[in-house]
């Protein structure tokens, strides 16, 4: 690749054809503000640091900025801003550019200045002459940008580029992108370029097979394939569950009452309210995870279901978690509710037991775990670790590898249900979520508990069989 003028020419076509569109907007002064949707690893950074090399070079004589913030200034800021010096270096400007206050990549007269967008950041008095970029745009608030960033552009009518894959409805990006396809109606000039994993795997086979693994290990509803990938809104409908993740749980299997010989259990344990007051329950869910992997299910481009193969290599593999029995108790002492815990796990000989380690939750733990040792998880609530908690469990539900026991009238089973069919979900800013059960509708102890359950067959290891060699 010429170091110069191939920085664009020898892009991927879709991103040379964003690459053009920006360039004649900055060549042109016409100030026109895109919106670029690439799926993850699809691109977008090597196309935002092949502007700005292109432009450095383009403008070098003369005094001109080229702003790009992101979410954070470490590390995503100065990941940009490493990607950047590290193409100058290879067009052959090593020791020709200099670095200013940490932030600033200046090449002669030009410079790209690399700011933080958080709320608290302070970045009012910068001036972007040639361009403005916003990477990762989806997790950066609107008021923020309105108020400090765009009045950046003003002054040289500087043309703007959101880059980013889509989180919610209403996030920057989003938004932004749906002026832009009203603009592109009217006018007709592109401002919106769409490239979902597909489009990209068009240019990259490799690509294609990674991305397709990733589906099959998370499920093409899970949000992070949806908003990453698919480039679609993180969430699919009004709950926390999509009714094709509702119904890929339930199982065939009989509820049991006792453990299988030579079968592998785990429980996931959500403390209530002690006393007759307590609104919610203690309820302990118990799973059977499979020893050996199970095939998963793979859904073609258009949706269809593809039936693995028989030839023994399954299209993907990973262990499955069977929902097997359920254990709930309203308002009981904790000094009665731990001996009868200690009991079933012992009974049911858990392999691990992923406890509610949340507040009160901890002592609870600590004094299980007195009794049960390396077997207890304790796992303590907090918004990332729910999230976490939460997007694991859609995997585990996206892709058949979670299934309740069949329908046996029971209160448990009945409540079960009901609390996974009212689970509803709030996507937060940097992909996170929050799942729950409006309390107007009922509580999610089971709903908690059956993540608890996914969790504690995620943390558990078979061990292997160790041999004593013969003399």
């Amino acid at each position: 690749m010429n170091p110069v003028t191939g920085l664009i020419d020898d892009l991927r076509p879709y991103q040379l054809e964003i690459g053009r569109a920006v360039l004649a907007s900055v060549r042109g002064g016409r100030g026109l503000t895109f919106t670029v949707e690439i799926a993850r690893q699809g691109g977008k950074n090597e196309l935002s640091a092949c502007l700005e090399a292109r432009l450095l070079n383009e403008f070098v004589a003369e005094p001109l900025n080229i702003i790009k913030c992101a979410p954070t200034f470490e590390p995503q800021a100065m990941i940009s801003m490493r990607r950047l010096r590290g193409l100058l270096d290879a067009m052959g400007y090593a020791g020709d550019y200099a670095i200013e206050s940490g932030h600033i990549v200046r090449l002669h007269q030009a410079r790209v200045v690399f700011l933080s967008a958080e709320p608290s950041a302070s970045v009012v008095g910068n001036t972007a002459h040639l361009l403005l970029e916003v990477d990762e745009a989806q997790d950066v608030a609107i008021e923020k940008f309105d108020r400090d960033f765009r009045p950046m552009a003003a002054a040289m009518n500087a043309t703007t580029v959101l880059y980013g894959t889509p989180w919610r409805d209403t996030d920057l990006l989003s938004t932004v992108g749906r002026r832009n396809l009203e603009l592109e109606a009217a006018d007709g000039v592109k401002r919106h370029f769409r490239y979902d994993w597909q489009a990209v795997a068009e240019h990259n086979p490799a690509y294609r097979a990674y991305v397709e693994g990733e589906r099959l290990r998370l499920g093409e509803n899970h949000p992070a394939f949806r908003s990453q990938y698919a480039l679609l809104p993180a969430a699919g409908g009004g709950g926390f569950f999509t009714d094709e993740q509702l119904i890929m749980m339930l199982g065939d299997h009989p509820r049991q009452r006792s453990p299988r010989p030579g079968a592998a259990y785990v429980g996931g344990l959500d403390f209530g309210g002690e006393g007759k007051s307590a609104g919610d329950s203690t309820v302990l869910t118990i799973a059977e995870v499979s020893e050996a992997s199970l095939p998963l299910r793979k859904r073609g481009i258009e949706g269809d279901l593809i039936t693995p193969p028989t030839d023994g290599n399954p299209v993907g593999t990973a262990r499955g978690i069977r929902v097997v029995q359920h254990y709930a108790w309203s308002g009981l002492p904790f000094s009665l509710l731990l001996p009868k815990i200690v009991d079933i796990t012992r009974g049911w000989g858990l392999r691990r037991l992923a406890a509610d380690a949340t507040g009160l939750g901890g002592p609870l733990c600590a004094s299980l775990k007195q009794s049960l040792g390396h077997r207890i998880v304790p796992f303590v609530f907090t918004q990332a670790s729910k999230s976490d908690l939460g997007f694991n469990l859609l995997a585990a539900a996206g892709t058949g590898r979670l299934h309740l026991y069949k329908p046996d009238n029971s209160p448990e089973c009945l409540v079960c249900r009901t609390e996974l069919e009212n689970a509803a979900a709030d996507y937060r800013p940097n992909r996170a979520v929050n799942f729950y059960v409006d309390p107007a509708k009922g509580h999610d102890d089971y709903v908690m508990s059956l993540a608890l359950v996914v969790e504690a067959a995620n943390r558990y290891e078979p061990r292997a069989a160790v041999g004593i060699p013969l003399k």
